[in-house]
């Protein structure tokens, strides 16, 4: 039976070449997969997701007013898709989440999403919240803190300094974001040095 995973992390913790790996294997058996990614996030351009160790992925694009089931079925009359993989889902609306979990109850589909949990305030994005109230399963892909311990906060840095405040939303990288331990968000550290 079909399920629809929430996999979390923070920045930098290999969950979009987990994605690209996923998608791989799929197709590797002959299997076709539907990749999907927030339009709002095109950083490396429209319709591509790219992980930190430069492996490069086509994706269809989520649009706020996408209507992600519809797009299934569109691929779909193409031929079977066995599996649908979103990238940076903490992007998506509620209704695209609403519209995920009609894939797998419906279709028999696995849907497996990838994204952060929290944003920088320490925040829940509308699509993480709503993969935690949908998801049949949701994992946790762990990654470090300078220091050493599991990173589980997201720290936006403007100009080399931490930043609690500001829009949500603002696409980037490691350019701007860093991955810390609890401790190390509430006080404010980096690193080592700062």
């Amino acid at each position: 039976m079909a399920q629809l995973y929430f996999r979390y992390s923070t920045m930098n913790a290999g969950k979009t070449i987990e994605l690209i790996k996923v998608a791989y294997n799929y197709e590797e058996r002959g299997k076709k997969v539907l990749v999907l990614t927030p339009a709002i996030d095109d950083r490396y351009g429209v319709g591509k997701i790219v992980s930190r160790i430069g492996v490069t992925r086509d994706a269809e694009l989520i649009k706020d007013n996408t209507n992600i089931l519809e797009l299934f079925l569109d691929e779909g009359r193409k031929g079977r898709i066995d599996c649908v993989l979103v990238d940076e889902c903490q992007f998506l609306k509620r209704h695209h989440i609403e519209e995920l979990a009609e894939i797998v109850d419906s279709f028999d589909t696995p849907v497996l999403a990838y994204g952060l949990k929290n944003d920088f305030r320490n925040e829940l994005f509308e699509g993480s919240y709503y993969m935690l109230v949908y998801a049949d399963k949701i994992e946790e892909i762990k990654t470090i803190c300078w220091c050493g311990r599991k990173a589980t906060m997201v720290a936006r840095v403007v100009e080399g300094k931490f930043v609690k405040t500001g829009e949500q939303i603002q696409i980037g990288g490691n350019d701007m974001y860093v991955s810390l331990c609890r401790k190390h968000y509430n006080d404010g550290r980096l690193s080592e040095d700062k």
